[in-house]
């Protein structure tokens, strides 16, 4: 069990895809305004990167077995868009006020390179079903975990009569965005 949690601490400290990885960048940036809606976004990519990890690991031993591996991204782009497809379905019907919240960037995780990224490196990285799924966790509460300390900062610059001019908006984003992808740098080397 220990295993299990060291890639689950790993993936949200260490190796976390918005602010280590750089891999997420576009619903972390535009869905951080407040912290219902990236909570939202962030539980929902965590489901989709767990469901896809669980549904491509079996398609991509399948590939290998008939010698077509090189189809992966096309397989898995295909497998991810028909899963956020169906999601996208079910929030439409049973999660109207987070589906209206989340708006366009609902149909956006299925080019979310996060959630592609997280499907080839378990493949990538050799690990096994049980360790692709966990890894695949770890990712997606990596993935919530910057989504709602972004959604912190935010709330604090709401008051941009404080700051500069040529920095508000976007370009404090940016910044912002940038310190605590140095900080989470603090964390590298802390598993081996």
């Amino acid at each position: 069990m220990g295993k299990y949690l060291i890639i689950i601490v790993s993936m949200v400290l260490v190796n976390n895809y918005p602010l280590a990885q750089f891999l997420g960048i576009c619903p972390f940036l535009g869905v951080s305004k407040d912290k219902d809606s990236a909570t939202g976004m962030g539980i929902a990519v965590t489901f989709v990167m767990v469901l896809a990890t669980a549904v491509t690991w079996p398609i991509q031993q399948l590939l290998n077995k008939f010698g077509i591996g090189y189809m992966q991204t096309v397989v898995f782009i295909l497998v991810i868009a028909a899963l956020v497809q169906l999601i996208e379905m079910f929030m439409k019907k049973n999660m109207v006020g987070l589906y209206k919240s989340l708006g366009v960037y609902l149909p956006l995780i299925t080019t979310n390179c996060a959630v592609l990224g997280v499907c080839i490196s378990n493949i990538d990285s050799g690990l096994n079903y049980l360790e692709a799924l966990f890894n695949a966790f770890g990712a997606g509460v990596g993935f919530l975990f910057a989504m709602l300390l972004m959604a912190g900062v935010r709330s604090k610059l709401e008051d941009q009569s404080r700051i500069p001019k040529s920095f508000r908006g976007v370009p404090i984003v940016l910044l912002a965005a940038a310190i605590m992808s140095l900080s989470f740098m603090g964390f590298s080397g802390m598993f081996s």
